[in-house]
């Protein structure tokens, strides 16, 4: 083929870079907002905070007034000068006492020279000894300005307060290593996870010479010694086995001990399928003596490894409020989910317009960056209070009557309100939390699909949840609510849901079926 040139017009979309960022930030969360605002405050030297800004005014009012100081300063000294001339010489008697005062406070330092050898026996210097003493005092200082849990360091674990228990119990070199084995093979839960016969081959192959005469049953000893370890119920290998070690470090006149440790170690499979009638034929119990071995049972604890747990707790910050003033539902933004950014004056008025020196340059870009940086935060807030506002003004009987109010409501409804597209209003509203009366909900919380009613009205599916809720929260323990029976009160009230809608929305809440949730009483 033969190669030519050729000129073609055509029509394609660009994003301009002002435009992808503003974008890319409309979507963050307001702790990545705040991680991006930080690395732009560290790489950009034409930003800077308001909080930075009154600091570096505050400083800089000192030194004025020290420069107006030294300005005055010649005048002084001259004075100073003059009124010195008009002194007298001091007389005889006042040389001598002086001469006297010297030639003590010489032989006083003569004595205390004479105490301090020429070499200190240390490997350390005067001066470094201080510089050090002092660096420790203002760590100290700074530390004890830290929050409370940032002096935690080191976090621990459950392994970790097992083993520290192991120190301090005494055994034999043998069951020390076994003990260490165990260990590490219970979970965060504080279950074993391990058979004790997968243990005993590793030992036999692995430490012959230790183990040549290693039985079951010395795991077995050990695993008990452990098993009464902090917390109770630790390194126990199934649920019934927690239990009843639990139940073994109750006082001995507990009423009904003995029967409901018998439940954990042989029955708990008939306590998890609320089997009633047969638990009361096989520990010959009537229904009030099980019932007091249930609620006995229920004040255990199932995973004992929860109370020594390493993971941290996540905080929401929330990116707008909501609140009632003068009867009327506003909404404002946090302003300390982001600091206040401003153009840093004093680099700015570096800037000469003639100049293309490579200094100029950075400092120019590094402007236009700054102020694109600002507007798009800009944006992003304006952005964020409108569809908050339009999301408050559409659910009000949310915040007034509680979550059986809500209204459907889907993007497209606000993203017509706001002249915005879907996508859009999909960013805005994801990691983003309102501050409410009733609580911190994401503003996608907000939205829901619509079921429709008898009266050719809509029900959103939120105010549904709710609904079911609230009539299993009233339901009669021993015969509770069936799906089919929920749909049929719902019915009854206008909303027409079938039976396979009602179950999708109580196992999204996490709702136990009916025959789960049947008590005795």
């Amino acid at each position: 083929m033969k190669q030519s040139l050729q000129l073609k017009m055509g029509q394609h979309l660009t994003m301009p870079p002002q435009l992808q960022q503003a974008i890319r930030l409309l979507q963050l969360s307001t702790l990545d907002l705040q991680q991006e605002i930080q690395e732009a405050l560290d790489s950009n030297p034409m930003l800077e905070t308001s909080e930075e800004a009154d600091e570096l005014h505050e400083q800089s009012q000192p030194e004025q007034a020290d420069n107006a100081t030294q300005s005055a300063e010649p005048e002084t000294t001259s004075s100073k000068e003059h009124t010195d001339s008009a002194y007298e010489e001091p007389s005889n008697s006042q040389n001598d006492s002086l001469d006297e005062y010297q030639e003590t406070e010489d032989s006083f330092d003569d004595q205390w020279n004479d105490r301090i050898p020429e070499e200190l026996a240390t490997d350390s210097s005067w001066d470094d000894t201080f510089q050090a003493s002092t660096n420790s005092g203002s760590t100290t200082h700074r530390d004890e300005d830290l929050p409370f849990e940032s002096n935690d360091s080191a976090e621990e674990t459950l392994q970790d307060h097992l083993l520290w228990q192991l120190n301090l119990t005494p055994m034999s070199p043998t069951d020390q290593m076994i003990a260490e084995a165990i260990i590490d093979g219970i979970d965060t839960e504080g279950y074993l996870r391990i058979s004790l016969d997968e243990l005993l081959e590793h030992f036999v192959q692995e430490e012959s010479e230790l183990f040549q005469d290693a039985e079951l049953d010395e795991l077995e000893a050990v695993l008990h010694r452990i098993q009464q370890f902090d917390p109770p119920g630790v390194a126990a290998r199934d649920l019934g086995e927690c239990l009843s070690i639990q139940l073994q470090q109750l006082p001995p006149d507990t009423p009904l001990l003995k029967q409901s440790v018998m439940l954990c170690r042989q029955y708990i499979h008939l306590l998890g399928s609320r089997d009633y009638k047969q638990l009361m034929r096989k520990l010959r119990l009537k229904e009030p003596q099980l019932q007091a071995i249930i609620t006995l049972i229920q004040s255990l604890n199932p995973h004992p490894g929860s109370f020594i747990s390493n993971s941290k707790a996540e905080y929401v910050i929330p990116d707008v409020y909501v609140e009632k003033i003068r009867g009327v539902w506003t909404v404002r933004l946090n302003s300390e989910a982001s600091p206040n950014l401003q153009i840093n004056t004093r680099y700015a008025d570096l800037i000469r317009r003639a100049d293309n020196s490579a200094d100029n340059t950075y400092l120019k870009s590094h402007l236009q960056e700054a102020r694109w940086f600002i507007k798009s935060l800009q944006s992003r807030n304006e952005t964020l209070l409108k569809v908050s506002s339009q999301i408050i003004e559409r659910q009000s009987d949310f915040l007034d009557f509680g979550p059986e109010a809500m209204k459907p409501m889907v993007l497209h409804d606000i993203a017509e309100a706001v002249e915005m597209h879907e996508s859009t209003i999909s960013r805005v509203t994801t990691q983003k939390y309102m501050h409410t009366p009733r609580g911190i909900f994401e503003l996608k919380y907000f939205f829901s699909s619509h079921v429709s009613t008898s009266d050719g009205g809509a029900a959103s599916s939120t105010a549904i949840r709710a609904v079911i809720k609230k009539l299993i929260a009233a339901e009669n323990p021993t015969k509770p609510l069936s799906d089919n029976k929920i749909a049929q009160l719902l019915d009854e009230e206008g909303i027409q849901v079938a039976r396979r809608t009602i179950a999708k929305y109580r196992e999204a809440m996490g709702i136990a079926p009916s025959n789960e949730r049947k008590r005795l009483i």
